[in-house]
């Protein structure tokens, strides 16, 4: 079980991460409503949010939310309310918040992480940026951590 937020478009996850407040919860709702052409014809879905089941098979990492939070978001002002969530997904970025200040323009090497024991690419925005979801969706469709060179 880890802190944090998990969507997931294609069939691929995005982990969100970040302390309390910091906008994982906000940043998802936004990324909910980026229209399928963002991501080659797939939409986004809430995975789980606040806390996200991570289990490892074989090579791969599986994101899930835990029974009590399923379907669930919670909404600044609203509370917490139903979305439509997807119950599995496979967790290919992970996604740290964080300041502008403390962000690089263009990330050389690339950062990964591992968790449980398996490499995954980090990438660091500022939630609260409008450009954030495009730059998440963007991300996890072109794969920038893959290219050899610019």
């Amino acid at each position: 079980m880890v802190h944090g937020t998990a969507i997931a478009a294609g069939g691929e996850a995005v982990l969100l991460r970040g302390p309390s407040g910091c906008g994982k919860s906000d940043l998802a709702l936004r990324v909910l409503g980026l229209t399928d052409r963002c991501f080659a014809g797939s939409s986004f879905a809430l995975v789980a949010d606040d806390q996200v089941v991570v289990r490892r098979s074989g090579g791969e990492l599986s994101v899930m939310p835990p029974p009590a939070l399923e379907g669930l978001i919670e909404v600044r002002g609203l509370g917490i309310l139903p979305v439509a969530h997807l119950a599995r997904a496979t967790l290919t970025l992970i996604v740290e918040l964080s300041d502008r200040q403390n962000l690089d323009r263009l990330p050389d090497p690339w950062p990964f992480e591992s968790l449980l024991g398996i490499s995954l690419p980090l990438l660091r925005i500022a939630a609260f940026e409008a450009s954030a979801p495009l730059k998440l969706a963007l991300a996890l469709s072109q794969k920038p951590w893959q290219r050899s060179s610019p």
